[in-house]
């Protein structure tokens, strides 16, 4: 009754890259926003945040859910409620950045990991609650534990990266690996999802947007904004070169005397 692979592997595939790719522009910005200091460091933390809360984790969830599909009724979603969990993402992980930023220990670390990674959980409870059908959505308590672990060590092990990794390859390889892990969190709650439809639904009409209704203007806004994203990255690469060697010269100054 249940499909979560309706439109095959171009779904899950799609969502992945989707992930990988927010993953590593926001990890650049969080590298960008460690050679800043005042607004401009707010600045990168901020575009960080919504790279990895909004479309590595969000806007991948909802791709992922093209392929979503119940036999026997339509689904529609909330657009309110959707654009809320999104920003319910960003959110989360910009607090979680922030505070990372503050405090470079394990403890604050793990803790920063625990507040994100259950608002990521959160976010995707919250996007499965948008959703309209004829039928009533239950979701199994061991999934959606294993899914917020998932999630919490997703996040963790993301604010570890955006902390310490300073290379292009090893950012590269750690996108690759944190679009890994939001995949196996999205697809963890999805298996503990179960569906009873009702007999009145018949040919009722639903309120909502439909999946492809939503989907243009992600994808449009999406594809906007990473292309703006990746023009910051090539006009500040000359700044943050200049100030990496002028801390470069300073440390060597102080070392000297």
């Amino acid at each position: 009754m249940i499909d979560h692979f309706s439109l095959g592997l171009w779904t899950p595939l799609i969502a992945y890259t989707v992930s990988v790719i927010g993953s590593f522009i926001g990890l650049l910005f969080s590298r960008r926003a460690r050679v800043f200091t005042g607004l401009a460091r707010w600045f990168w933390l901020v575009l960080s945040a919504i790279c990895l809360g909004g479309t590595a984790v969000w806007s991948m969830h909802f791709i992922a859910m093209l392929g979503f599909q119940v036999q026997g009724t339509p689904i529609r979603y909330d657009a309110l409620l959707t654009v809320v969990s999104g920003l319910l993402a960003i959110v989360v992980m910009g607090v979680a950045l922030y505070l990372t930023s503050i405090r470079q220990t394990f403890a604050w670390l793990v803790a920063s990991g625990v507040v994100a990674g259950i608002g990521i959980a959160s976010m995707h409870y919250m996007g499965m609650a948008s959703m309209h059908m004829h039928g009533h959505m239950s979701h199994d308590l061991v999934f959606v534990v294993a899914a917020t672990v998932i999630a919490m060590a997703a996040a963790t092990v993301a604010l570890w990266f955006a902390q310490r990794l300073e290379g292009t390859v090893s950012i590269a390889a750690a996108a690759l690996l944190m679009g890994v892990a939001v995949s196996c969190m999205h697809y963890t709650g999805m298996l503990g999802v179960d569906v009873t439809l009702t007999e009145a639904g018949g040919s009722a009409s639903l309120p909502g947007s439909s999946s492809m209704e939503l989907l243009l203007p992600l994808v449009v806004g999406l594809f906007v904004f990473l292309l703006v994203c990746s023009l910051l990255l090539m006009l500040g690469e000359d700044d943050e070169q200049g100030r990496n060697k002028a801390r470069s010269r300073r440390d060597g100054v102080e070392t000297y005397g």
